[in-house]
Formats: structure tokens, C-alpha cells, sequence
């Protein structure tokens, strides 16, 4: 028994015919129906009662939007932001990362279908070149990653210290 029959059973609609809801909502659907499996529905979708006896718990996971993968580049202790600031800040580099690079990044990770995996390559794939290039340059004083630099892969702003003028 497939998911069309499972559903079916669960909200008393087919899935063919002149009744039938546009496949968006259907799939919007889909997501709430598999947060309530029970190991009966896993029986008519296949599995042998022998394996579904060994699983203790049916977990379901659900995708993380854009606000969610902003949280996670941003606030865990470890966070991959505060990493990276870390890193230049031993060059004396202050890195910021506007929030529109923040929105870009984590739009760039849903679209690749990526999730909070995606988030470091992505990251990587900017930071990677000024990383390289700002140890050996002793004037600058911060790096400014911004959304131009995430979409249009162009480097990240870098500002300089002011030279003291001479007497």
C-alpha cells in the first residue's frame, strides 16, 4: 500500500479525478501526515513488523526555513559566523557580515537543498580568496561580507586603517 492510500484512508480524499486538490497543497498536507505515523501505517507501507518492533520511536524532521538557518549561522556557541570572526580577529581584522549576507546565505543553502550542511561550503566559497589575502596585507581593518558578495560571488568590502600623516 502506497502514500496515496494512506492518505486516502486518513483524510477520505482521492488523489485522482475532478476533486482532487492542486499538488501543492496536497504535498503541504503530505508533511503534517507523516508527522502522525503510527508503526500500523509503516505495516501497510511495506516494512515487516519484525523491524518496526525494533524502532522505539518514528521521528519525523521537518525542512529549516530561512530564519532557522540564520539562527544557526549566528548563535550556537560554535557558530560558523563567530568562527570566521575569530579567525581574522587573529590577523586584528574585524569581519562583519551584513544581514542581508546572512538572508543570502541561508536562501543559497535552501535553494541547493543543502540545510545546515550546506551553510559552510557556501560560506566557504566567499571567505575562501580574502581569507588568503588578508594576512598579508597589515593596513586593513575590517572585512564587510555582504549580500553582493554571497549572490554575485564579488569579494567582500575591505576597509582600511587611516594613515597618520606625516609632520
Amino acid at each position: 500500500m502506497g502514500l496515496d492510500k494512506i492518505i486516502e484512508e486518513r483524510t477520505g480524499k482521492k488523489r485522482i479525478g475532478f476533486g482532487t486538490e492542486p499538488l501543492k497543497q496536497v504535498e503541504k498536507k503530505e508533511s503534517n501526515l507523516l508527522s502522525t505515523a503510527e508503526p500500523e501505517d509503516l505495516m501497510k507501507y511495506g516494512l515487516i513488523p519484525e523491524f518496526i518492533g525494533r524502532l522505539p520511536v518514528v521521528a519525523t524532521l521537518t525542512d529549516l526555513d530561512e530564519t532557522a538557518l540564520i539562527k544557526i549561522l549566528t548563535e550556537p556557541k560554535n557558530a560558523l559566523v563567530k568562527q570566521y570572526q575569530k579567525l581574522f580577529s587573529l590577523d586584528g581584522v574585524k569581519l562583519k557580515f551584513t544581514d542581508g549576507a546572512l538572508a543570502a546565505v541561508a536562501k543559497k543553502a535552501i535553494e541547493r537543498k543543502a540545510g545546515a550542511r550546506g551553510l559552510r561550503a557556501i560560506l566557504e566559497d566567499v571567505m575562501l580568496e580574502i581569507m588568503y589575502e588578508i594576512p598579508s596585507k597589515k593596513e586593513v581593518a575590517e572585512c564587510v561580507v555582504n549580500e553582493e558578495s554571497i549572490q554575485k560571488k564579488e569579494k567582500p568590502l575591505v576597509v582600511y586603517h587611516k594613515k597618520a600623516e606625516s609632520a
